[in-house]
């Protein structure tokens, strides 16, 4: 009776603790309506279609207006009618990010009465491609419609390579957001940051101190990581190993900091992981890791790019699979980005830090 006695009290002492620290409260009531919202958002209504098919936009054929746009199953691209943007999807269906490109002739050439066709097409497929192998076949379906066929073969990029440079930037995002700000967090809680504050060691330094160790361990796992993924698995790197360190350590150093905000002033061990939760999971989700976010909901799109991870990801990308070099847009706009993040966040963070 005695021992049940003893339970209760901790049990009821334990409930009070959790109850009166609302904040921590709140986010466990909030954080699931949040997730189930954001995916019921992100991937509700229709079926996952089958398919991808860029369309490129002449005058009056557009996404909307074209032949194939009853394809139930089939997500229809936008491709932009200029030079550039017609290199850059010839090499997606080359590499089976596009199943298929079809460029449709606005204007009407001869005429039903005559016996001929109302328009001409000309589509690109990959040859090795079994969607792009079934889709050809579909487009004989397509009434007054005449075709020209053209291959277009590059060397193909597995799930592995494309998936790997998002992976390792997931690992990356945990270790710092959690590694700098849930320790922090869990200092002032235990008493540390307080005791700390009684020798003569100054908050800047101490954060320094933190936040270089913590980019160091990752530096140092990162580079392991990779340089395993590339011999072993044959992950490409076909660009320059300097640009992708430069990608890499801006993105730490960004991660880093957002992870110091969160630290900044929390006391409680409940709020700092489920503040870090709430950045990680759309991190997670929206930044392209597991799959294109090409011809997701145009606001999605737009939101994917506050995230730090999807800068840090498409860069890498870019650099491993396209072989960009450190001074190209692809490469140069990401880091500049990631870099003023960790910039405001490092010196907001520290402006914001306290030891209690």
């Amino acid at each position: 009776m005695e021992l049940l006695k003893r339970l209760w009290q901790l049990f009821v002492a334990r409930n009070k603790e959790f109850y009166r620290d609302r904040g921590s409260m709140a986010w466990n009531m909030l954080f699931p309506i949040l997730i189930i919202g954001g995916f019921a958002f992100a991937y509700g209504g229709k079926p996952k279609p089958l398919f991808s098919i860029g369309v490129v936009e002449r005058g009056e054929t557009t996404v909307e207006k074209n032949p194939l746009t009853d394809w139930k199953y089939a997500r229809l691209v936008k491709i932009a009618s200029d030079e550039d943007s017609l290199i850059k999807a010839k090499e997606k269906v080359s590499r089976h990010q596009l199943d298929l490109l079809i460029d449709i002739e606005s204007a009407p050439v001869g005429g039903a009465a005559a016996g001929g066709v109302n328009t001409r097409g000309h589509f690109w497929v990959n040859p090795t491609s079994p969607q792009g192998d079934t889709l050809e076949k579909m487009l004989a379906s397509v009434k007054d419609v005449a075709w020209t066929r053209e291959s277009t073969v590059g060397q193909e990029v597995r799930f592995v390579d494309w998936l790997t440079p998002g992976i390792i930037g997931i690992n990356m995002m945990f270790s710092a957001l959690f590694g700098v700000g849930y320790v922090l967090v869990r200092y002032r809680k235990s008493g540390v940051l307080k005791r700390l504050k009684a020798t003569p060691v100054r908050a800047w330094e101490f954060l320094l101190a933190q936040i270089f160790s913590r980019f160091v361990l990752i530096a140092i796992s990162s580079a392991l990581i990779f340089t395993g993924a590339i011999l072993i698995l044959g992950i490409p790197l076909r660009g320059s190993p300097f640009a992708l360190a430069l990608v890499l350590s801006s993105g730490t150093f960004c991660l880093i900091a957002l992870g110091l905000l969160v630290a900044a002033r929390v006391s409680s061990e409940e709020l700092a992981g489920g503040l870090l939760n709430m950045m990680t999971w759309p991190m997670m989700f929206l930044s392209g890791v597991w799959f294109s976010l090409e011809g997701l909901n145009p606001w999605l799109q737009r939101v994917s790019l506050l995230s730090p991870l999807t800068h840090m990801v498409s860069a890498s990308r870019a650099i491993m699979i396209d072989g960009a070099h450190w001074y190209e847009p692809s490469v140069l706009g990401p880091v500049g980005i990631l870099m003023t993040i960790a910039v405001l966040g490092l010196g907001l963070g520290s402006w914001m830090f306290r030891w209690e």
